[in-house]
Formats: C-alpha cells, sequence, structure tokens
C-alpha cells in the first residue's frame, strides 16, 4: 500500500509544475545514490558491535595411536581463548565509531552534492527557458515586420537586401530555438535523473540579489562537508595508530584440556600462551599508521587551501555575472531601447529595414546576456553554497 501511494505521488508529480524546493526535498528523501550510503552505514553497525567482542575459542580433540596398555595412551579434548591486551578491544570499537562518523559524513557531504547538481540544473533550465521565449518572440517581432515591408507596394533593390537579411536573420533564430529546444530536453532528463522521478515542468523565477560582501572563510571551514570528512578520517587513523600501539603488548591464550585414559587415571592440564614482539614487525608498523595519519593531516591542510581558492574563484564569477547583468540592464539596454523606438517607427514608414534587423539582434543580444548573467550568478551563487554545506 505504502509503495503505491509513493508510485501514485510520483505519478502525480510528474503532471504538474514542481518548484525547486519540492524537487530537493523529494530527492533527498528517495535518491538510490543516498540510499547507497544508508546501508554502508547500516552494515557498519554490525562491526561496532562485535568490536569488542571476544575471538571465538578453539576446541582441539586429539588421539594417538597407542594401544589403551600403554601410559600414553589418551584422548584430549582442549579448549583455548585468546584475550587481548587491555584496551586493544576499545581501541577497535573506537575505528569503527569513526568509520560511521565518516560514512554518516559522505551522506551529509552527498546530499550537499545532489542538491547543488539539482540547482545548477534548475538554473539551466530557466535559463534556456528564457532564451526560449525570448527567441520566439523575436521571432514573431521579424516575421511581422518582413510581411509589413512587403506589403509595401514598390521596393528597391536596398530595401530588397533588407528583406533577405531579415529572413536569413529569421532562419538563424529558428535555428537558435530549435537548439534551445533540444538543451531543454536534455536538461530536464538530467534533473529528472538527479531527482530519481520524472519531472516534465519546473515552476523556477530568477531575480537578481544584491551582491553579498566578502564571505568569510570561517564559515565556510565550519561547514564544509568534504573538510568534515577530512576531519573524522584524521580521528579514525588516530585510533588506528593506538590499536597498533597496542600491537606491541602480546595478547594472552589461556589453554584448558582433559586427557582421558582408558586404564589409567585421567587429567587435566592447563596453559598459558603469548607471543613475543621480538622483531620489531609491530613497531614498523605503527610507524606505517603515523605516517598514514600525517598524511590524512596534510590532506586536510591541501583541502582548506582548495577551499579558500574556490571560495575565491565562485565570488569573482558572482561579482562579474553581477556586474554583467547592472551594465545591461542599467546601461546597454536602454540605449538600445532608443535605437530600437526610431527603428520601429521608421520600418512603420516604409524606412531601412537592414538597419532595424541590426538593431533588433542588438537588443536581442544584450537581453540574451542579462540571462546568461543571472543564471552565472546563481550557479556561482549555489556554488558557494555548496561550500558551506547547505541543503536548500
Amino acid at each position: 500500500m505504502k509503495t503505491l501511494l509513493f508510485a501514485l505521488s510520483l505519478l502525480f508529480t510528474s503532471l504538474q509544475a514542481l518548484s525547486l524546493d519540492d524537487v530537493i526535498e523529494k530527492s533527498l528523501a528517495n535518491s538510490p545514490s543516498l540510499e547507497v550510503i544508508n546501508a554502508r552505514i547500516e552494515a557498519n553497525k554490525y562491526a561496532i558491535d562485535v568490536a569488542k567482542q571476544f575471538e571465538n575459542p578453539q576446541l582441539l580433540i586429539t588421539s594417538n595411536t597407542l594401544t589403551a596398555d600403554e601410559k600414553m595412551h589418551q584422548q584430549v579434548l582442549s579448549l583455548q581463548q585468546e584475550i587481548p591486551f587491555y584496551g586493544k578491544r576499545d581501541a577497535e570499537e573506537k575505528i569503527d565509531l569513526a568509520e560511521d562518523a565518516i560514512l554518516k559524513q559522505k551522506l551529509q557531504s552527498a546530499k550537499v552534492q545532489l542538491v547543488a547538481d539539482i540547482k545548477n540544473e534548475a538554473y539551466t533550465i530557466w535559463e534556456l527557458q528564457e532564451l526560449y521565449e525570448i527567441t520566439e518572440k523575436y521571432i514573431e517581432l521579424t516575421e511581422q515586420n518582413i510581411a509589413l515591408y512587403e506589403s509595401y507596394t514598390s521596393i528597391n533593390s536596398s530595401q530588397h537586401m533588407g528583406i533577405m537579411k531579415a529572413e536569413l536573420s529569421l532562419c538563424d533564430l529558428k535555428i537558435q530555438q530549435s537548439s534551445l529546444r533540444s538543451q531543454l530536453t536534455s536538461a530536464y532528463a538530467r534533473v529528472s535523473y538527479l531527482a530519481a522521478f520524472t519531472i516534465n515542468e519546473l515552476d523556477i523565477e530568477l531575480s537578481m540579489d544584491n551582491l553579498p560582501k566578502k564571505i568569510a572563510l570561517d564559515t565556510i571551514y565550519g561547514n564544509n562537508p568534504e573538510l568534515a570528512i577530512k576531519e573524522k578520517e584524521l580521528l579514525k587513523e588516530s585510533a588506528k595508530v593506538t590499536r597498533k600501539e597496542l600491537n606491541n603488548y602480546p595478547d594472552i591464550k589461556l589453554l584448558a584440556g582433559y586427557a582421558y585414559r582408558e586404564n589409567y587415571s585421567n587429567y587435566v592440564n592447563f596453559g598459558v600462551a603469548l607471543s613475543l614482539p621480538l622483531y620489531g614487525t609491530e613497531e614498523s608498523k605503527t610507524e606505517e599508521a603515523r605516517a598514514l595519519k600525517l598524511s590524512v593531516k596534510s590532506q586536510e591542510g591541501n583541502t582548506k587551501l582548495l577551499l579558500n581558492a574556490q571560495l575565491k574563484v565562485y565570488y569573482a564569477q558572482m561579482q562579474a555575472a553581477y556586474e554583467i547583468y547592472h551594465i545591461v540592464q542599467d546601461d546597454a539596454l536602454i540605449q538600445v531601447a532608443h535605437m530600437f523606438e526610431l527603428s520601429s517607427s521608421s520600418i512603420s514608414t516604409g524606412g531601412d529595414l537592414f538597419k532595424y534587423i541590426d538593431v533588433l539582434f542588438q537588443k536581442l543580444s544584450l537581453e540574451q546576456k542579462s540571462i546568461v548573467a543571472l543564471a552565472n550568478y546563481k550557479r556561482a551563487q549555489a556554488k558557494i553554497a555548496q561550500l558551506s554545506g547547505a541543503l536548500q
């Protein structure tokens, strides 16, 4: 019943426009890629459960070929149990607990990555939709002006060239529209894959925010999932070093046996066995563990340097997109709008269509730059949010 309701929910959502928040919420709840990590976390719980358990005891039964008349004839039942040195089982548990913390942090990192990928595709969909709509608008405008221009009874050769240029420009617009349609289909396929359900329409509106001041690096360090993974890995390596150090102290094996002799008295024997760390193997393995710990420590430092560089790159991308958007909106489009008005009024009285098409495509190019700049701003903003571990 639960499965049926979930299937009906997916069918219903695939038939209506979804907001970006809805897509993110549903994908975080149902993504197969996240379930893979959840399964590994569940499996590691069993490792934690057995970490402090003793090794299974060994039961041995031996017999010899001497006859029952011989005193040495015997059948022996022996039991051996290994007792780890004090602290070894606790150290094993700490290693598995550290692994659990790593897996949980990797799950968090995967969620952050999934949200960032969905945002990126959503902003691409918005960009393509806006470009498609504006291209369609300019196709209609160009067709109207070609029809208007051809309605004049007398057209000289220069005016005929204007019509040819307009028709070529119209073909170029239709080619762009066809390409945008294909890219939109691909973008919807990608976001559907990421969300793990079919999305046919995405309800999304974007607007330019105020450019934030320089973002504090401490905020990124405190919330970045990749850096958190390195910190958890460092804790695990520290636990492994402790475990290797304890290997310098031998485990004890307790032995007990009962010997049965058919014609003589039976007897019980006891024993203790332990390994002697004489050859330095344990110390070498400890040094190896310490070196691996230093390696992870270096990786942690390198991750901080990378985050610093990425933050600068993404902020520079935001700043560039913000400036381009406002140059187009606050300056260039105002100037070209006046030129467009003059050209439009000239067309209505049989003016030069050639010049009008040039102005028309200048205006289209600027509006396209404005759309692309806004989408780039949002994509860079999403990348910075990913650095800070955002899940929305």
